[in-house]
């Protein structure tokens, strides 16, 4: 038999925390960041002498099984939890030591003895969360270089077509296409970016800190030791938190990525809004953007589309906000030496940067790539420009140039009256 199972900790959480919600069987990326601590901790004790060798080999072996992504559902516990977080790290060691057991024919192995020696909870977590992370900030920043690149792409395609831009959703001055794509690109770049900066705080680690930062319970000289090999495991540099109580006590770091993302969502959505606008109608509208059709739009008015990828883009800036503010909040009342709200934040950070790279990889392929413009409709609309008012404006001044603005509809100049304090 070779399927790890939980013990008697888990089997109390999973009582204690039955409420709906991911499961950490559904973030296997975190489990096989949360089980490569394990390994390198596992390695430094056997290399300093503290576990037997077929002990530390038997653990080792069941971790590197995790990180394969085996044995999922063993993890049953939800992600946002009381405590937090020590029953997540004592279902990792449950399990680890019920497979290194099954491994040396039932010998016993102890999770906390065993796989959690020279750890603690407050160190292994905040630790997991970085490691994991870091990837997944480099697959969002992938995911966003896609939808810049195909934006930049639409800035070559349509470089010769000017439209009409629109201030306040009124008829302005011209504006190339090009202009408006590059914009867009432009915004895209800045929140990658960002999220790009908030990333590299993730690479200082707190491990070794054990329960507040002091270190206590480990040997000298483990904390260089289990970094290092970390590091090697994840394939990425690592360092050692300058202060692990600060990291232990605070989750800013991952706060910041998850604030990150929401940025990234927001220059989304905005874009994702603006195309929805300018692809209104497609007759009774602007229509001067014809966006993929994707599917139909409505169950009784045949022939219907509806700009569907947008509208995703948006419903997901507004989750990523919301995941933002629940870690801000979690973050703050993270009391003394140990933030007990971790949980929170770690569920916004992981389900945050998969939402983005997700809605990302859509909106570039299934929207912006084959998105045209309507020449035809451009043109038309361009009729309605204010580039010869500022140009009059200019020469004869505002009040002469508004005077010569006539209403499309009526035909009669725009008067905008004066107020009552000015006539008087």
């Amino acid at each position: 038999m070779n399927i790890a199972s939980y013990g008697p900790e888990t089997a109390a959480a999973a009582e204690n925390f039955a409420l709906p919600g991911p499961r950490l069987s559904e973030h296997p990326g975190y489990l096989a960041g949360l089980a490569a601590v394990k390994l390198a901790a596992v390695r430094v004790n056997s290399r300093l002498g503290l576990l037997d060798e077929d002990v530390a080999a038997a653990i080792a072996g069941a971790a590197e099984e995790v990180i394969e992504g085996r044995h999922l559902d063993a993890f049953v516990l939800p992600v946002v939890q009381g405590g937090g977080g020590t029953s997540t790290n004592m279902n990792m060691n449950e399990v680890l030591a019920a497979r290194a057991s099954q491994i040396l024919g039932g010998r016993d192995v102890h999770p906390n003895d065993h796989v959690n020696r020279s750890q603690s909870t407050n160190d292994v977590l905040p630790t997991a969360l970085a490691v994991t992370l870091v990837p997944m900030v480099a697959d969002a920043m992938a995911a966003l270089s896609l939808v810049q690149e195909t934006l930049s792409d639409k800035a070559v395609e349509y470089d010769e077509l000017t439209h009409l831009a629109r201030t306040c959703l009124q008829d302005a001055v011209p504006i190339p296409v090009r202009n408006v794509h590059r914009a867009q690109a432009a915004a895209v770049l800045y929140a990658a970016t960002a999220l790009e900066e908030s990333c590299r705080a993730l690479r200082e680690v707190p491990l070794g800190g054990t329960a507040v930062g002091t270190g206590l319970g480990a040997p000298a000289g483990f904390t260089a030791q289990v970094v290092r090999e970390l590091a090697e495991i994840v394939g990425f540099d690592l360092v050692a938190a300058v202060s692990p109580t600060f990291l232990l006590g605070s989750l800013e770091p991952a706060v910041r990525v998850v604030e990150a993302t929401a940025g990234a969502g927001r220059a989304l959505a905005r874009i994702g809004s603006d195309l929805r606008l300018l692809a209104s109608g497609p007759g009774g509208g602007i229509g001067e953007v014809s966006l993929p059709r994707m599917q139909a739009g409505s169950s009784m008015m045949p022939g219907k589309v509806n700009p569907v990828i947008p509208e995703l883009v948006m419903q997901v800036s507004y989750q990523l906000e919301g995941s933002a503010a629940s870690a801000r909040a979690a973050t703050v009342v993270g009391e003394l030496e140990v933030t007990a709200m971790g949980p929170v934040v770690t569920l916004a950070a992981l389900e945050s940067l998969q939402r983005l790279t997700g809605v990302a990889r859509i909106f570039a392929e299934r929207c912006l790539r084959d998105l045209e413009w309507r020449p035809d409709v451009v043109r038309a609309n361009l009729e309605s420009s204010l580039e010869s008012a500022v140009r009059d404006a200019g020469q004869l001044g505002y009040d002469v140039a508004a005077a010569r603005v006539r209403d499309d509809r009526t035909g009669t100049p725009y008067v905008v009256p004066a107020s009552k304090e000015s006539a008087s």
